[in-house]
């Protein structure tokens, strides 16, 4: 019998939140709901920082990833499906069983609006099941299904299954606990630490919701006329409303060639000179059959080509990079049927990418003969499935770069941090994004680090790349910034309207450019001083970054600039204290050797990444000490009321 809930008790002051967290014991088959206090939603707004708090407070330290005492949540945030510019975003969180450290992948695709719909702002799924299962949410019925007739299935088949409303799914490779598997809802994929191997792990193969409860806004009338006219801005700025959708997120792929900053023949280069055939102009040009986007983005950078006589999601910069000029391939073609095969099968893109590249490297120094070869394109779609179901070669790529340099070798070259796998920016002409590499809380993450590198590469106005004092102030400014924004609910691409579009037209003169670069790198006095502001005196909403207006509307929360800024600050240390406790200390802020001794080839000053020099202002801005560690000020100003744990390992 489904198990019924009374749907229509709201337990939150706050609109924006349906009020409710489904909490489901896989091994128990108990179906309850999990507490969540006003004042965490205030604190963490929701998305991954609010799950971050969910595992601090449920998972003890140590545990297996894997295991039925690991907890997988699924999370939106206020502005999830209020119809807000590019708000279909939601969070699945656990500790990762690729990294050990936590884990979390924001998304679009359709589930978390459906999963708000039906009236649940979120669930935690605990224990496994003793065979395949899926969880069906229909409002006030909620059901466990038997899934043995889908287990097996592609993603996309598993989803068709389930039946109408909000899915996700894992495929093959997360039924295999494959380590970096994926989870896909509709064609977007949950890519990053293995969110994907936690559901196998549970026996569980996708969760369908339904519902057609309404989301409660506070300010319906000032809303509607923010969102116009944030919509207005998006469609107009030259970043959101001409590049992104012309060229998607490959828009950059050439720029960075150019700017030394292209990942190529497994990082040890940062140009590529085929990088125009696998660029996101070419793709436009020759591939693209129309654009795509998530609900309610008016951004619609998502690419659709054909493939096979139907029409699939196109490929996006990442796999472009990692999957091209990474491996020194520059077949188009062989790209976006490469990307098809990993969303079928479940399986993270710059995972595979940076695998595939470290194996090429390893055969190619005499290290490991895995048949996996520079430039050769024949056998890589059988090696992906092989990947995906632990065969031959594939068992020992399932577990990641980290692993394979262990058994292998060529750890000063296995491009990861904490385990997790290098995003495709080459970080010698962009040391600033190299220091965010080094300290994002789940890894060598682009978005997690502050995505400097826009601000160092491929802007229309750019700091110097290589400037170092500058560095700790800008990466933290961004992560924080990046991270609140995810945390409410919105894409990160809304945060390109950061830089002015007038930028867009100075950047034209070189004069000009250089100026406002130097002028630029020569603010970071200006930055460190912001970061220390108390959010008190900061009780302004910015322009150009709508957001903490929009959240105030929708929520009625006190928000601002300053407290929305505080979100991010509190969320990351948040994430630093439970990476502590997992046993992550300061050795592990750190970039592979190949980035901080050796120099980038081509580059005008043969530039590597100093870590060591940039590394004690960034603890110092962020509040905490020589060790990395927060201090009690630090974790007191932010409302932590934690107690610091000791590092459990080094």
């Amino acid at each position: 019998m489904p198990y019924k809930w009374e749907i229509n008790r709201m337990t939150s002051r706050f609109d924006g939140y349906m009020g409710k967290v489904l909490d489901i014991n896989l091994s128990t088959g108990a179906i309850g709901e999990y507490p969540v206090s006003d004042e965490d939603r205030e604190r963490f707004l929701g998305g991954r920082f609010l799950s971050t708090k969910i595992m601090w407070d449920e998972l003890a330290p140590g545990i297996d990833p894997l295991s039925e005492e690991n907890i997988l949540i699924v999370m939106t945030s206020p502005l999830t499906g209020t119809g807000a510019p590019s708000t279909s975003r939601y969070d699945i969180s656990a500790k990762s069983p690729l990294t050990g450290a936590v884990g979390h992948s924001n998304s679009g695709g359709n589930f978390g609006i459906r999963l708000k719909r039906a009236g649940w702002d979120g669930m935690i799924v605990r224990g496994k099941a003793d065979k395949p299962v899926y969880i069906e949410v229909d409002q006030d019925q909620i059901q466990i299904r038997d899934a043995k007739k889908i287990w097996g299935m592609d993603t996309q088949a598993a989803q068709a299954a389930m039946g109408k409303g909000g899915t996700l799914a894992i495929g093959p490779a997360g039924e295999n606990r494959v380590k970096f598997a994926t989870v896909v809802s509709q064609e977007r994929s949950h890519g990053r630490t293995g969110m994907g191997a936690v559901m196998g792990s549970k026996n569980l193969k996708g969760i369908v919701a339904r519902g057609k409860c309404k989301i409660p806004i506070r300010d319906k009338k000032r809303f509607r006329k923010s969102v116009k006219k944030w919509t207005r801005m998006l469609k107009s700025h030259p970043a959101t409303g001409d590049a992104a959708p012309r060229y998607g997120t490959a828009v950059f792929l050439t720029a960075l060639s150019a700017g030394n900053a292209l990942p190529t023949k497994n990082f040890s280069r940062g140009s590529y000179e085929n990088a125009d055939k696998i660029s996101g102009q070419r793709l436009a040009e020759e591939y693209l059959v129309k654009n795509e986007g998530c609900v309610s983005c008016p951004i619609r950078c998502g690419r659709v080509v054909e493939l096979d006589g139907k029409n699939v999601k196109g490929p996006e910069y990442e796999i472009l990079c990692l999957m091209g000029s990474n491996l020194l391939i520059d077949d188009l073609e062989a790209i976006i049927r490469w990307n098809y095969e990993l969303d079928l099968l479940g399986m993270d893109t710059i995972t595979v990418g940076n695998l595939l590249g470290f194996a090429m490297e390893l055969n190619e120094k005499g290290m490991w003969d895995s048949g996996i070869r520079f430039g050769r394109k024949e056998n890589i779609s059988a090696i992906l499935e092989d990947i995906a179901h632990r065969r031959g070669v594939g068992s020992d790529l399932a577990e990641g770069v980290k692993f394979l340099s262990e058994k292998y070798g060529g750890i000063e070259f296995a491009a990861h941090v904490k385990g997790l796998e290098i995003a495709a920016y080459e970080p010698r002409a962009s040391v600033g994004h190299g220091l965010g590499y080094a300290t994002a809380s789940r890894g060598a993450c682009h978005l997690d680090g502050g995505y400097l590198v826009y601000l160092e590469v491929t802007g229309p106005i750019t700091l110097n790349p290589l400037h170092l004092r500058s560095k700790p102030g800008w990466v933290i400014l961004d992560q924080d910034l990046l991270a609140a924004i995810s945390a409410g609910g919105n894409c990160l691409f809304t945060s390109w309207t950061f830089v002015p579009g007038i930028a867009f037209a100075l950047s034209r003169f070189p004069w000009v450019a250089k100026t406002i670069t130097w002028l630029l790198t020569l603010s970071w006095p200006v930055v460190d001083g912001l970061l220390k502001v108390p959010p008190f005196f900061m009780k302004l909403h910015l322009p150009l970054l709508p957001h903490s207006k929009v959240l105030k509307q929708v929520t009625g929360m006190k928000m601002d600039f300053g407290r929305f800024t505080r979100v991010g600050a509190r969320g990351y240390t948040l994430e630093r204290l439970f990476n502590l406790r997992e046993g992550f200390s300061k050795q592990a802020d750190t970039l592979p050797g190949r980035f901080t001794d050796e120099p980038l080839p081509e580059s005008k000053k043969k530039s590597t990444v100093p870590i060591g020099k940039m590394l004690p202002k960034y603890y110092k801005l962020r509040g905490w000490d020589a060790d990395g560690i927060p201090r009690e000020k630090t974790l007191k100003k932010l409302g932590l009321k934690f107690a610091v744990p000791a590092v459990v390992k080094q």
